[in-house]
């Protein structure tokens, strides 16, 4: 069974997340989005362009509190790139809560579906045997992401993916299951749901990552 794209836009789901009913013989293991919050923290990175934009607005700022020049100076050297950091981040925000709101990932007994877009709906359908690994990258409290590396030369374009796919893997881009809650939990379930289905046992190798950022990476080796 090779990697179907069926996306399309559309209105109306005859089950949530998908796009269209499941047969008799397949059931949803686990459904879920990203976090929005979590989401707009690892994703968009809006924590960091926070900083970034701080840092400009007190560069702008220093000259004037340097000289004395008291606060009506220190207000005109910043009135131009305050509202534009402010809009930026809004703008980020936002496009966190849409991805959010519109994304829906499911764990079937014998695939993953992802269903990803704000303006344009698409359906991206992977069987669990097209799976050859799995990575998971522990965030905060209990949330994290989860990438699946595709099998042969089966592959997705990553700009149809993103922000759902891994970050720098451009030439074979791996799809991604961004800022879900309970990610262990979900692991296992994917773990058993991939075992059963082909019947090969899969090996688990924890990796810890730089004690600077305190995340981790969990490995799951579909052999």
């Amino acid at each position: 069974m090779s990697i179907e794209n069926l996306g399309h836009e559309y209105e109306f789901e005859p089950q949530f997340g998908l796009p269209e009913r499941l047969p008799g013989d397949e059931f949803i293991i686990w459904q879920g989005s990203p976090d929005i919050h979590m989401l707009a923290a690892s994703a968009f990175h809006i924590k960091k362009l926070a900083v970034y934009f701080l840092l400009i607005i007190g560069a702008c700022a220093w000259p004037a509190l340097e000289s004395g020049s008291g606060l009506v100076s220190v207000l005109q050297a910043v009135k131009w790139i305050t509202p534009l950091a402010l809009v930026g981040l809004v703008f980020i925000w936002l496009l966190a809560y849409l991805t959010s709101r519109t994304t829906v990932y499911t764990l079937t007994n014998k695939r993953v579906v992802m269903r990803l877009g704000i303006v344009l709906t698409v359906t991206f359908n992977l069987p669990l045997k097209q799976i050859a690994s799995s990575d998971v990258r522990i965030l905060e409290d209990s949330f994290g992401d989860v990438s699946l590396a595709l099998k042969g030369s089966d592959r997705i374009a990553w700009i149809h993916l993103w922000p759902s796919v891994r970050s720098w893997r451009i030439s074979k881009p791996e799809p991604t299951l961004r800022a879900i809650s309970d990610v262990q939990n979900f692991s296992v379930k994917f773990r058993d749901a991939w075992t059963q289905v082909t019947g090969l046992p899969a090996n688990s190798v924890l990796i810890v990552e730089s004690n600077k950022q305190q995340e981790r990476e969990l490995h799951v080796s579909m052999t």
